[in-house]
């Protein structure tokens, strides 16, 4: 008898359980006791976790495209478990009807293995995890203008689907200062096909933040860069309708809306 209460007190100690709703394309970061915190997990793969601020930080982010629920299950030094589903919603994304030059597109051979060799040379170092702070503190905007597209819009260019606005666009006059958001590492600083002069800084963590269109570019690959540091002008260069600055956040190796992931990181 004593057996089956002791069992029966563990089974309904270990499946502590909660859920968590995260609109697709948002981040959300899960906070423990760096004292008790052990590990965690999805599909009995480890997830990444770091210490920040005395506490153990868990990044998990929805993708935008082809969401799915997940359950993690989190470990404790006191062998007890936590059950955590994260349940995706759509969010209320808008649509948004752009006019460019049909080569932008509805891109030529001859510069589709340029296309292909950019974004799988991208992808490699979004899914590369630098495993320690690169950041210093809060992120900031990479300068202070309105708002002229946010994350998540789908795209229509020349009202043919084509995309989904992975970042924020911000008003910005070619020759506009643009300002690295945190500390880093800049990992990409070229021309690109679609985004034009393009620059992204590695912040550490599976952080990266991106500085799209630009028309000039201040810092080159390898280089350590500081919060609030010049990155590069603003521009026209790339796949656009005018001048602005792109600005985009990738969370293990996930585009997230930067002003949300900003806005949810500096209160931790």
């Amino acid at each position: 008898m004593r057996k089956i209460l002791f069992f029966l007190c563990f089974f309904i100690f270990v499946l502590e359980a909660r859920e968590i709703d995260l609109v697709k394309g948002q981040v959300v970061f899960l906070e423990f006791d760096k004292d008790k915190f052990l590990q965690i997990s999805s599909n009995s793969k480890n997830l990444p976790s770091f210490e920040y601020k005395n506490k153990i930080i868990v990044s998990v982010a929805m993708p935008y495209k082809n969401p799915k629920n997940r359950k993690l299950i989190v470990e404790f030094k006191d062998n007890s478990k936590e059950e955590i589903l994260i349940k995706f919603s759509e969010g209320s994304y808008q649509k948004e009807f752009l006019k460019v030059s049909a080569s932008k597109v509805n891109p030529p051979k001859e510069v589709l293995e340029r296309i292909s060799k950019e974004y799988n040379h991208a992808i490699k170092i979004y899914n590369t995890y630098t495993n320690i702070a690169l950041f210093n503190g809060d992120f900031i905007y990479p300068l202070g203008s309105k708002i002229t597209s946010d994350f998540g819009k789908a795209r229509l260019f020349n009202d043919s689907l084509k995309s989904y606005h992975s970042g924020t666009d911000f008003r910005a006059a070619t020759g506009t200062k643009i300002y690295a958001s945190n500390d880093g590492i800049v990992r990409i600083a070229s021309n690109r096909y679609y985004a034009g002069n393009s620059v992204v800084i590695d912040h550490g963590y599976g952080i990266y933040s991106q500085y799209y269109h630009l028309s000039k570019l201040n810092v080159k690959v390898g280089q350590k860069i500081k919060k609030g540091e010049l990155v590069g002008l603003s521009g026209a260069s790339g796949r656009v309708t005018g001048p602005h600055l792109h600005f985009g956040i990738l969370v293990n190796g996930v585009q997230v809306d930067p002003l949300d992931f900003i806005a949810k990181f500096n209160i931790l």
